[in-house]
């Protein structure tokens, strides 16, 4: 298909139709940014219900890691479907969970063997690495980051701190959950960069919050993204990582590692945290993981995992054995090229869309690993003043010209698309973002 490809005002008639049925019938509480029905996609391409062709630079929110309707992956779970749609791994055996453990053991950076619970997204993997910290430790509280992004279920929504409006009116949250401040070194308060950053933001954490608000000796598990998604694609210096395992090996806790949205390859290594060498105890994975099929795993230490009896935690889809074959055909495709090229790939995105900044002054920081980029938009770089109002413009008029984007955070722009993206369709999309942020800019 060419990309992209307007034929319509938007959004075009069947698109305006199938939303004002959606607008009488579902949930109000969906975010949707912009007005896209879609009917096809291929690869890094989409088509709407109208014939419009866009560039997709969101993969469906970071999860269509291979891309949409990858043959490979289309054929495994068709196989499989044609055998047997379900069985329940929480009561009976099937091979795809099992071979999907063996494969998932054999790459997850977690030291003294590799256990995996089976669930449905990553707001579950979240929430199973919860359960598990306080069973495993006979802990109860977690400290999380703010800016979190972890999940709405109300575990995962008690550690999430990204907006409040994912809270408001649903308290209260679970209790024993405390939050400390993230490392953002666009706002280093010390003027400090992720080269000479030295982890002073943990501070807090080691000599205020577990002085102060709970014993270390209590604390069961800090979780913490290695990127944060939601909270605005902040990448954690390695440095920052590096004392947070420190800080837990000292005091007996738990280092649960949220690779839901960093996860399966998108930095341009199979796991986020590798960039920083650090081994964590559990790791929840999902969007990625699956190609676009519901799958969500919590990966830990077996002797964590060994810990919990049957019965103490299961999940009656979790682990659906469609979903473990197009998982199992994912990571052949992740381990074959596609790791590789979104670190290429995104190198070359990451510098395209920094050159912008000599062009546009609103763009005041780009940064971010492989194919997860943040871009931050700022109404004034000496202030730093955040340009969220223009931030949602852009991501309007790059719709307008077929290029998909999401927000991220107060004021970011995040380019997250399928790890199949090439260089001359990155070159698309920093072409339309800069007719965007000119539009905007004017």
């Amino acid at each position: 298909m060419t990309v992209p490809l307007i034929k319509t005002a938007l959004p075009g008639p069947k698109a305006q139709a199938i939303i004002d049925r959606d607008r009488a019938v579902v949930s109000p509480s969906y975010t949707r940014g912009y007005p896209f029905v879609m009917a096809r996609g291929v690869g890094a391409v989409v088509e709407d219900v109208d014939g419009n062709v866009f560039l997709d630079c969101t993969a469906g929110i970071a999860v269509t890691a291979t891309g949409h309707s990858h043959p490979d992956v289309v054929r495994a779970l068709t196989e499989q479907a044609q055998r047997f749609l379900h069985m329940s791994g929480t009561d009976f055996y099937y091979e795809p969970q099992v071979k999907l453990a063996e494969e998932l053991a054999a790459i997850a950076p977690i030291d003294g063997g590799v256990r995996s619970f089976f669930g449905n997204s990553g707001a579950e993997a979240v929430e199973a690495c919860i359960k598990l910290s306080r069973y495993a430790t006979g802990r109860i509280n977690l400290i999380a980051f703010l800016g979190a992004f972890h999940g709405r279920t109300l575990g995962a929504l008690s550690l999430t701190a990204s907006k409040a409006v994912q809270r408001r009116g649903f308290g209260p949250m679970m209790p024993g959950v405390f939050h400390a401040p993230f490392a953002d070194c666009y706002r280093c308060p010390l003027g400090l960069t992720p080269e000479t950053c030295g982890a002073e933001c943990l501070d807090f954490l080691e000599h205020d919050l577990l002085v102060h608000l709970v014993s270390p000796d209590e604390v069961a598990a800090i979780v913490v993204e290695p990127i944060q998604g939601e909270g605005g694609y902040l990448v954690a210096p390695d440095q920052f990582l590096e004392r947070l395992r420190a800080l837990t090996l000292k005091h007996g806790m738990l280092l649960v590692v949220d690779e839901v949205q960093s996860g399966m390859g998108r930095t341009g290594r199979m796991f986020a945290i590798e960039h920083a060498n650090v081994r964590p105890d559990a790791i929840a994975i999902a969007k990625g993981i699956a190609s676009g099929l519901p799958l969500g795993v919590a990966l830990a230490r077996a002797s964590l995992m060994n810990a919990w009896p049957p019965g103490a935690h299961a999940s009656t889809f979790g682990g659906n054995p469609v979903s473990c074959a197009a998982a199992l055909a994912t990571l052949t495709l992740l381990q074959g090229q596609l790791v590789t090229n979104a670190a290429d790939v995104g190198a070359y995105l990451r510098a395209g869309l920094a050159a912008l900044a000599a062009k546009h002054a609103i763009i005041g920081d780009v940064r971010g690993r492989g194919l997860m980029i943040g871009v931050e938009l700022v109404r004034d770089r000496q202030t730093k003043e955040r340009a969220g109002r223009e931030r949602d413009a852009v991501v309007a008029a790059a719709f307008a010209r077929g290029l998909l984007l999401l927000g991220a955070g107060a004021n970011a722009i995040r380019f997250s698309p399928p790890l199949v993206l090439t260089r001359e369709q990155a070159d698309i999309a920093i072409r339309l973002f800069d007719e965007a942020l000119t539009e905007v800019s004017r």
